[in-house]
């Protein structure tokens, strides 16, 4: 009988880590397989073609972040990111270079297993060709076709541009979008680096939105690295 479980990809040099992301991963009934290098991990990836990969960018023989540059040329498999490294420019790297999600050492058992079925659950929406016409999450509603935005039932004024954002957000929701991805995907290729007009669309959007824009219930910033809006149910 075949079996249907989904399959792991861990690519970690720290064995007690990955013996560790193992047994957590087998006790929620994922199957595993481990690579320690990048060559044995880009061998793995190309035999296997495991559902999701958790990728450690430290490695001896090349950086991790190659190896989502390779994967990418050929793969959309779910990449998450697990690393000690702590600058937001890695994670920026990571991200704009293809990844899905990146999680920092240490974490919590819940917080990678959220982080696993949420890069699952995009994977599966893209191969569907993410059809899903509307957002929905405690209290916002955005309807795609119809462009509307209702909180609790009321209709929500937004600019051409606030919106672009709020429907780029909600179709990625779960997922971390840096802010040069949003600078290129809403103003073009030739946005250049100052993110401020950005940060004041975004302000703006969170005052039509939250309740308190100090404590956001939708959409949430990733310090120096970018936003993410809450997962639609």
């Amino acid at each position: 009988m075949k079996d249907h479980r989904e399959l792991i990809l861990i690519i970690e040099d720290e064995k007690n880590i990955a013996d560790f992301v193992e047994t957590v991963l087998n006790s929620r009934n994922y199957k595993v397989i481990k690579a320690y290098t990048g060559k044995e991990a880009l061998s793995a990836i190309t035999s296997h073609c495991p559902d999701v990969i958790l990728l450690d960018l430290g490695l001896p023989d090349m950086d991790g972040l190659d190896i989502i540059k390779q994967v990418r040329e050929w793969a959309e498999t779910p990449i998450v990111v697990i690393s000690a490294r702590t600058q937001e420019k890695e994670k920026v790297a990571a991200l704009d270079l293809g990844a899905d999600d990146y999680i920092t050492k240490p974490f919590g058992t819940d917080e990678l297993m959220a982080r696993i079925r949420t890069a699952l659950r995009h994977h599966d929406k893209a191969k569907a060709g993410n059809s899903s016409e509307k957002y929905q999450v405690e209290g916002l509603e955005i309807d795609f076709g119809k462009r509307l935005v209702m909180l609790e039932g009321q209709s929500i004024h937004l600019t051409q541009i606030e919106y672009k954002l709020i429907t780029l957000l909600a179709k990625n929701a779960g997922k971390v979008l840096t802010y040069d991805h949003i600078m290129k995907e809403i103003w073009g290729p030739y946005a250049g680096d100052d993110n401020q007009i950005l940060r004041v669309n975004m302000a703006n959007i969170r005052r039509k939105l939250e309740k308190n824009p100090a404590e956001p219930k939708y959409i949430f910033t990733e310090v120096g690295v970018g936003y993410r809006m809450q997962e639609d149910r």
